[in-house]
């Protein structure tokens, strides 16, 4: 496919054998300039590598997961590609909150398509994640077309929906993800933001609602600890794990105890996340 957005590198550091690399590069989807990392893991000198796509958190960017989760040597050793974007988009002109919140505008893209004014315009991170930036990376990097994809938080919310909707995936992980955001305060701010007041339009970026009307069969795997100050009012594990127990998912969910929300807990189980993506690569 000709790659109609050129890149800019903005960074390139070599670590456990690969190339860490931050671009920036005008999109299509979101109408302004994104920027995005890519671990490139020292197989990728000869032959082309699977890509595990990260999606992060409320007010992250590219540069948390890169910079704090501890992935890259284990992802150098199994010889994937990481690539993680920015949770929004950004700049002059783009929509953000009013009053400043952090939940909702800059770096609070919720990984949706937005349908509302003023969102509507730049607010697509649904297709920038699906087909956009995957596209961009398998025209400009030595990778293959197999991806997995993970995030945490909003980003877990992101990784589960977008590989509930498509079978683009070949699994699914996530720590801490919102799972059942029409039921979560910040889901529902979200959502009414960006998408109205029409609850059916909720369904299509809710994981509880997408299992029950699809009938992808993904494996999944994620990770939640139990001190997290998120887990009851937001996040909502125990719907998740209801319904898959009832309906025999490939899921398997796991809760950690002591574990908070932060890149600690991340970081002590993102092994084993990237060894469970390498396993169906």
């Amino acid at each position: 496919m000709e790659n109609k957005s050129p890149l800019t590198l903005l960074s390139s550091n070599k670590v456990f054998g690969g190339l860490h690399q931050q671009y920036q590069h005008m999109s299509a989807s979101l109408k302004c300039e994104m920027r995005f990392a890519i671990f490139l893991p020292p197989q990728s000198l000869v032959k082309p590598v699977p890509v595990v796509y990260w999606l992060s958190g409320l007010t992250c960017t590219d540069e948390n997961f890169m910079q704090k989760a501890g992935a890259l040597g284990i992802a150098a050793k199994l010889g994937i590609a990481i690539v993680a974007m920015d949770t929004s988009p950004r700049g002059e002109g783009v929509a953000d909150a009013q009053d400043g919140a952090y939940d909702l505008g800059l770096g609070a893209g919720f990984y949706l398509n937005a349908t509302q004014a003023p969102w509507a315009k730049h607010y697509r991170m649904f297709d920038y994640v699906l087909t956009e930036l995957p596209e961009l990376i398998e025209a400009n990097f030595a990778v293959s077309d197999k991806r997995a994809i993970s995030g945490h938080s909003m980003g877990g919310h992101g990784a589960l929906v977008l590989g509930l909707t498509f079978e683009r995936y070949t699994s699914i992980s996530a720590f801490s993800p919102i799972c059942h955001p029409m039921s979560s305060p910040w889901g529902k701010k979200a959502f009414t933001a960006y998408l109205g007041e029409d609850l059916d339009s909720w369904k299509q970026y809710d994981a509880v609602e997408l299992m029950r009307s699809k009938g992808i069969s993904t494996p999944i795997l994620i990770d939640q600890g139990l001190d997290d100050p998120f887990l009851e009012k937001e996040l909502k594990p125990e719907s998740l794990h209801d319904f898959i127990e009832q309906e025999s998912y490939p899921l398997t969910l796991r809760m950690q105890p002591g574990y908070d929300h932060s890149y600690y807990f991340i970081a002590s189980f993102i092994e084993e996340h990237l060894a469970f993506h390498a396993k169906y690569f």
